[in-house]
């Protein structure tokens, strides 16, 4: 759903110049293009494969997710106001809504965020309809909620659970934002790696392919939400290595040997997952033209640091200043390393990158209370901290990595 935040915490509302848009026709007429990363973003062939058109997609998509007409969603956006616009991307512009119990019997009134196709944009039908094929069947807490679509004459919609939060891309780097706490990125990457694991275990694999801080939305609790599946694939079966496709994703993201060679797995999720992590880590954009050349690149500065334990504690967010765990640190720096290897075998799976994030939750929280008076630590971080002395036993150590796990063993190197 790309920027898909609260208008209090939208850049992209701020500086909106948007006049009242009285019909959906006048909102698609004033979206604007947005540059995505590659200049090849579609796999979509000449003719779109439309729901309505096509009762073997229509027979994918389960009873939850409801099929909406456009005076209904014009309904729940009052004609797509120009005030309840929550973000634009390259999909298009996503508004705010809220369905009355009114609107539809048996629909509960809840607030929604509705994400209309701009017709001249750099994503089409095909990204669309892979988004309403995968959200659709997919259901997992750390996956955004597909609540229903709108596919009518030449207009797409989607509708989706509305994230309080916004996407962590603002927290991290809007300066008016208050900064996030060391316990809440934890928090934050787990979700994102439960999320991504999830992905690559299911029935058939799924390659996620655009994760990015943008892509990660937070709830009012700052829970994980992946969002945005317009460019996911479906993973390799039985003896294939890779699936071979076109380009597509998000420079400063996207792992090496697949913007080279085309060819891509799960792993190449799990490099963008060490970006993103490393993005927590330093509180730096993964590409930052503003910064001197050297350090251009999060990744070509800071990865020759994160296994120097001399380097590392130099790159941490100093927005942070001392309110994090040196040994929590060490761990996630030795994790994000690992991710980002060059050699995608010497990566570790998701499932491994989860196993190696969960102790650091509650050890992070009990070394956190032993450095920092109670009274500097925000309230809410007080109450995790003091759960997890409680309940968190001996967890504080690196788990043993399962039997699938890569050659590179992640951050259990760290001790």
């Amino acid at each position: 759903m790309g920027n898909c935040n609260t208008r209090e915490e939208s850049a992209v509302v701020a500086n909106a110049q948007v006049q009242q848009l009285p019909t959906l026709r006048n909102a698609i007429a004033s979206d604007k293009r947005h540059n995505r990363s590659f200049s090849d973003f579609s796999d979509s062939s000449s003719t779109p494969r439309r729901i309505n058109d096509d009762p073997l997609l229509k027979n994918s998509i389960p009873d939850t997710v409801i099929a909406f007409t456009l005076f209904e969603l014009e309904t729940i956006t009052k004609s797509f106001r120009s005030d309840y616009i929550l973000g634009e991307g390259g999909f298009g512009t996503v508004y705010k809504g809220y369905i009355d119990d009114n609107d539809r019997v048996g629909l509960k009134s809840l607030p929604v965020a509705v994400k209309v196709l701009n017709r001249q944009g750099l994503q089409g039908d095909r990204e669309w309809l892979t988004e309403v094929e995968f959200l659709g069947q997919l259901r997992h807490p750390n996956l955004v909620k597909l609540i229903g679509y709108c596919s009518e004459d030449d207009h797409r919609l989607l509708v989706y659970e509305f994230m309080f939060r916004g996407s962590l891309e603002n927290h991290l780097f809007r300066k008016a934002t208050v900064p996030l706490s060391w316990a809440t990125r934890m928090m934050i990457a787990l979700g994102a790696a439960k999320g991504l694991a999830f992905l690559h275990n299911a029935e058939r694999p799924v390659i996620y392919r655009d994760f990015k801080t943008s892509n990660i939305l937070l709830d009012s609790d700052y829970t994980t939400r992946l969002s945005d599946f317009g460019l996911a694939k479906n993973g390799p079966q039985g003896d294939e290595t890779h699936v071979s496709t076109r380009v597509m994703g998000t420079f400063g993201y996207a792992a090496p040997e697949y913007v080279m060679t085309g060819h891509l797995t799960a792993r190449s999720d799990v490099y963008s997952f060490g970006v993103v992590l490393l993005e927590l880590l330093t509180g730096k954009r993964s590409v930052d033209k503003t910064r001197p050349s050297r350090e251009q690149s999060l990744v070509d500065w800071a990865r020759p640091k994160l296994n120097d334990k001399r380097k590392l504690l130099q790159i941490i967010d100093p927005r942070l200043e001392t309110l994090y765990p040196v040994k929590a640190a060490q761990k996630a720096c030795s994790l994000a390393y690992y991710c980002l290897s060059q050699n995608p075998k010497a990566r570790p799976l998701m499932s491994d990158v989860v196993e190696t994030l969960e102790p650091l939750q509650s050890s992070s929280a009990i070394e956190l209370l032993t450095q920092v008076p109670i009274k500097n630590i925000a309230l809410s971080d007080r109450h995790r901290m003091t759960h997890h002395r409680r309940f968190a036993g001996n967890g504080s150590g690196c788990r043993s990595p399962n039997p699938n796990y890569s050659p590179a063993p992640a951050a259990c190197r760290v001790r």
